[in-house]
């Protein structure tokens, strides 16, 4: 079957293109910017990319008339300009309009659960946009779940983080609030299972797994699972804006869909019952264990997606590529070479930086630096990263995006996501002589640019040549 697919750069797409390519199918990705996209992790005859953006209607000429299934796996919510509902409905009448015009004969199209009047900004969003799409000359299966608990997964990350860092959390009421988790390879045996499925044309399920837990009951159940003792008092006082600004400074979410979270937990999303799994061959994972095979994951470093690689900085929205050509003109630049004694040695300990590893040189600097961006509403260094030892284009490094990690050429390229009066990138590269450059580039906006790369200069001194100096030395 020839299938389109949205959304390819976000966390459930990157776990569902594998498996279609696993059956036979022949899959089109859909992106904003194919230098996000690493097409090389999946290698296949049957994988084709196209540059397509759902708010501009011309750039969706370029979908193939004769696919016959499409999944609608995109969303707005972590925006940080703009109106999320409306960036949503735009999107989605462009894809139905545009999908109206090839053979498609379903759409797959997985929503949030919306089972009560009233609904978060994020919900009804979501429930508006089935709407759009329902009202089609296709058919169209949606599929509704809560909280998705896998390796990567933004429920998992921000519970991870809350129970890891915090042996005592004063806790606002929404941690009352039940709701029904369900495993991600749940999530994509429901999304392969439905396609092409007759009796679920036109329907609408909601998937989740056997348990219906409160937000307090899946933090102590988590924290268990890691044998840490935890204690959670919950109070009433805490408002919303509080409580966002609470998993913000966390957790390694943003403020923006920090916001849109804690608008959404307070209220219980709890599935509608369907024999759907049934049909559909499926066995349900419980939360514990579900939580035990995100771990397995992460501890044999095989986290396939993560949602911080998809929670991008708006300077990207037209795509990363005015950012891979590093300019030259007006520019500030710290360059250092060293010649290493095994390229191969030093490229691995590149290619490992950031996150655990750490910056190999006064990574307590580092960190201060990381406090002192999120005290601005930046990303701070709390990302890290989905792998200790691999780099694709794309992937969140702590406050730096990854434009360009090529091994063969030896050569990976970073572009700073900190709050920043100007524009940075830093770039390391080993050449055939095993001598490696290393280039911390700074573009100023302005004199208070230029006033702050003079503040940091001295920091640049020690900073930049330890950091060579160490990945260097073999």
């Amino acid at each position: 079957m020839k299938i389109l697919l949205t959304g390819v750069t976000g966390y459930i797409a990157q776990r569902l293109l594998p498996v279609l390519l696993e059956n036979g199918h022949e899959v089109i990705c859909c992106v904003r910017d194919k230098d996000r996209f690493n097409s090389k992790k999946f290698p296949s005859s049957n994988l084709s990319v196209i540059e397509v953006d759902f708010l501009d209607k011309e750039s969706l000429k370029k979908i193939p008339a004769d696919i016959e299934a499409a999944y609608y796996l995109i969303h707005s919510m972590s925006t940080q300009h703009g109106d999320f509902e409306s960036m949503e409905e735009i999107c989605a009448t462009n894809f139905k309009n545009s999908i109206e015009q090839t053979q498609a004969k379903q759409v797959i199209y997985l929503s949030g659960i919306t089972n009560t009047d009233e609904l978060s900004k994020h919900l009804s969003s979501r429930k508006n946009v089935e709407t759009v799409l329902a009202d089609a000359t296709f058919a169209l299966t949606t599929l509704k779940a809560g909280i998705i608990v896998g390796s990567g997964s933004a429920s998992f990350e921000i519970i991870r983080d809350l129970v890891e860092k915090l042996p005592f959390m004063i806790t606002p009421k929404w941690l009352k609030t039940r709701c029904q988790p369900i495993a991600i390879r749940n999530v994509v045996e429901f999304l392969v299972g439905v396609n092409g499925r007759t009796e679920t044309f036109n329907k609408s399920f909601d998937i989740g797994g056997p348990d219906i837990l409160t937000y307090k009951e899946m933090l102590l159940r988590f924290a268990n699972i890691r044998g840490l003792k935890r204690r959670i008092v919950i109070v009433p006082v805490m408002t919303p804006k509080i409580s966002s600004y609470w998993l913000y400074f966390v957790t390694a979410t943003s403020f923006a869909l920090a916001k849109n979270l804690v608008d959404s937990m307070k209220i219980d999303v709890i599935c509608k019952s369907n024999n759907l799994a049934e049909t559909l061959g499926i066995e349900l994972l419980d939360y514990n264990t579900s939580i035990k095979l995100a771990f397995d994951k992460i501890e044999q470093n095989q986290v396939l997606s993560s949602w911080k690689d998809a929670q991008t900085s708006d300077l990207f929205k037209n795509g990363f590529s005015r950012f891979i050509e590093v300019p030259v003109n007006g520019c500030f630049k710290d360059i250092r070479t060293r010649k290493v004694l095994n390229s191969e040695t030093s490229l691995e300990k590149i290619w490992s930086i950031g996150g655990k590893t750490g910056w190999y040189y006064g990574n307590w600097l580092w960190e201060i630096r990381g406090v002192l961006d999120q005290l601005f509403s930046g990303v701070g260094m709390r990302r890290g990263r989905k792998s200790d030892t691999e780099l694709v284009s794309g992937d969140a490094l702590d406050f730096w995006r990854v434009l360009i990690a090529n091994k063969e050429e030896k050569r990976l390229l970073l572009y700073a996501e900190m709050k920043l009066p100007g524009e940075a990138w830093l770039e390391f590269k080993i050449d055939n002589n095993n001598i490696l450059t290393q280039t911390a580039t700074f573009r100023p906006l302005g004199l208070l640019g230029r006033m702050y790369w003079y503040a940091v200069l001295p920091f640049h001194g020690f900073i930049f040549k330890g950091m060579i100096d160490n990945i260097a030395d073999q």
